[in-house]
């Protein structure tokens, strides 16, 4: 069986060679972009019906499928990424992650935001001073329970 890096690995290969953008894979699925990404990156389970779809769009070998609808046990090997795109978001939780926290329990009360249920846009946008990269996120808000 292929691992999710294997299929990982499949998949960069599959984009890099027919010179696909990750928006063009998710809409030959029918997905949002960023659920895709996530679920080619070993990060999120595809449904089977668009897994199966994503094998044959991108010619992968049918055991693929099998792995992208698995569900991933999360689990991170590194402690903060050295790639300086990613490593920027841990520097953001470290200067805002507070922040966060207090506005998010002041604002809606002693709760988290979901990562499950999320919502996620990356975009570009030109600015006189340089361009800059407008990340949005949503996600639903859950309350801590009171055991």
């Amino acid at each position: 069986m292929l691992s999710k890096k294997d299929v990982t690995d499949l998949v960069y290969e599959r984009k890099r060679q027919a010179g696909l953008s990750w928006a063009s894979i998710a809409e030959g699925i029918g997905m949002s972009e960023v659920f895709t990404t996530s679920a080619c990156l070993g990060m999120n389970a595809l449904p089977r019906d668009k897994a199966d779809l994503l094998v044959t769009n991108l010619g992968l070998p049918q055991e693929a499928a099998v792995t992208l609808a698995e569900y991933p046990t999360k689990v991170w090997d590194r402690s903060v990424p050295t790639d300086p795109c990613v490593y920027r978001f841990y520097e953001i939780v470290g200067v805002y992650g507070d922040t966060l926290k207090e506005l998010i329990q002041e604002k809606c009360g002693n709760g988290i935001m979901s990562a499950i249920d999320f919502h996620m846009e990356v975009e570009k946008v030109e600015s006189p001073k340089g361009d800059r990269i407008e990340v949005r996120m949503s996600g639903k808000y859950l309350a801590y329970n009171a055991w």
